[in-house]
């Protein structure tokens, strides 16, 4: 890792960046896991007394409006060079922040549908600006080398916080929380934005000039990746199954009491930590393999752990079907290895959008990476996972059809890899012939020339 070198050379101001970021997007992550993704949901049914369609919905619209916000926040931010900019983009969070603090205070208070819909328009915007404009400050702050470890940083940080910390989830603890924790943050935000402190700004110098060496991401050599690229469109589409995938399982699990009250909602605090610590040990897991394999074998282990944790479920539930006297409290394993999994897929979400960008592609590539896989997948597995609850679709049957998805993916990536592999083999082989044919060619003319 880079990072301990600038330890030993006591270089605070890169070191400042690594703090910044991982601070940065620990905080706008646990917000949206928490307040945005839960409560949210209970702010609409509970308080304004909305039915669970009608809420689903909203969120629906919430993800839309984010991602529609998320690409036109990217691609101003690459065509009028903002992405290279730090100080704009400390405005522009600074902006962004000050908004969710307004919103989040206003939330518990939100009592009608007209409200609640007038807010999610509103949190669907400074979500929209804030991500593609926090992912754009990797370019300033973390070397490529480290991003998969810092990636993992932010992911158990986060899932180890969310997971430790005993909350009810609901909209009026997660304001109170957020509430608190953002005020510094904003304080913070507005020293670093203002230009009027030298020291500060001497370190934001150092932290822009580093762009010429953090700039380009991992896969961007020898050629930058294109938008429309199957480098890009690739990567994107898998995020995208990996997302749907997750929340498709996720939200049924947590709609089943005896799935919830013995896992992420369990009064025993030793099973919340047991949960939290399967989620540092898979972000640093994932970190170790992202930053020394492709990421294909990353989505494949990805793939493999969502499928073999619902596998896991589902067993449980045939075996309690067969033997209704053996049924007992549900197995701690299931959680803990989806726990895994989870956090497999966010440390490559982090790491993997600025390293398939360079300095100008960061703010396009991070807004349709997370707007569209990240966003929008959720939403609409969302959906989907309402849909199979109002059509009174059993929960074996539901986690089978999550299982049946992740294994098509987990085998078409295979199949795919294999393909690719192959194909290169062949052109290399092609290229071989070709080399070696060429001394011959040039021998049998050789007589004519002289002739």
């Amino acid at each position: 890792m880079r990072l301990f070198g600038y330890l030993r050379d006591r270089d605070w101001s890169t070191l400042a960046g690594y703090a910044l970021f991982v601070a940065l997007m620990t905080a706008g992550y646990y917000y949206n896991i928490t307040f945005v993704q839960l409560g949210l949901i209970d702010l609409g049914t509970r308080l304004v007394g909305l039915p669970e369609t009608t809420v689903s919905l909203w969120m629906g619209v919430l993800a839309l409006c984010t991602f529609v916000a998320a690409v036109a926040t990217g691609v101003t931010m690459d065509r009028r060079g903002w992405s290279t900019s730090i100080r704009t983009k400390l405005r522009l969070l600074l902006a962004v922040v000050c908004v969710q603090f307004v919103l989040t205070v206003l939330a518990p208070h939100v009592r009608t549908a007209p409200a609640f819909g007038a807010w999610i328009v509103a949190g669907s915007a400074a979500l929209g600006v804030g991500f593609p404009v926090s992912f754009a400050l990797a370019i300033d702050t973390i070397p490529v080398p480290d991003r998969g470890y810092v990636a993992a940083a932010i992911t158990a940080l986060t899932y180890g916080l969310a997971n430790a910390i005993p909350l009810d989830w609901n909209v009026v603890v997660f304001s109170n929380l957020m509430t608190a924790a953002v005020a510094p943050g904003i304080v913070v935000l507005a020293v670093l934005a203002s230009g009027r402190v030298d020291a500060v700004e001497r370190v934001l110098d150092h932290l822009e000039a580093q762009q010429d060496a953090f700039g380009r991401g991992r896969f961007n050599y020898p050629d930058p990746v294109r938008t429309r690229s199957l480098a890009f469109v690739a990567p994107l589409v898998l995020m995208f199954g990996v997302f749907f995938v997750d929340s498709l399982g996720f939200l049924r699990i947590i709609e089943t009491p005896t799935l919830l009250l013995t896992s992420w909602q369990s009064p025993q605090i030793e099973t919340r930590l047991l949960i939290a610590g399967a989620h540092v040990l898979g972000a640093f897991a994932a970190g170790v393999l992202y930053t020394n394999f492709s990421r294909n074998g990353v989505f494949l282990w990805i793939f493999a752990l969502f499928a073999l944790s619902h596998v896991l479920y589902t067993t449980e539930l045939r075996v309690a079907a067969v033997f209704p006297t053996a049924a007992g409290t549900p197995s701690l394993a299931n959680p803990l290895l989806y726990a895994v999994a989870v956090s497999f897929y966010t440390t490559m979400n982090f790491a993997l959008w600025p390293d398939l960008a360079t300095a100008d592609t960061i703010g396009t590539h991070s807004a349709l990476g997370i707007g569209l896989a990240g966003w929008v997948a959720t939403f609409a597995s969302t959906a989907v996972a309402l849909y199979l609850a109002h059509a009174e679709v059993t929960l074996l049957t539901h986690l089978n059809l999550v299982n049946a998805l992740a294994l098509l993916l987990l085998f078409g990536l295979a199949v795919g890899a294999y393909a690719k592999r192959m194909y290169a083999i062949a052109r290399s082989r092609d290229r071989r012939r070709d080399a070696d044919r060429a001394p011959e060619d040039a021998a049998g003319s050789a007589p004519e020339v002289e002739r």
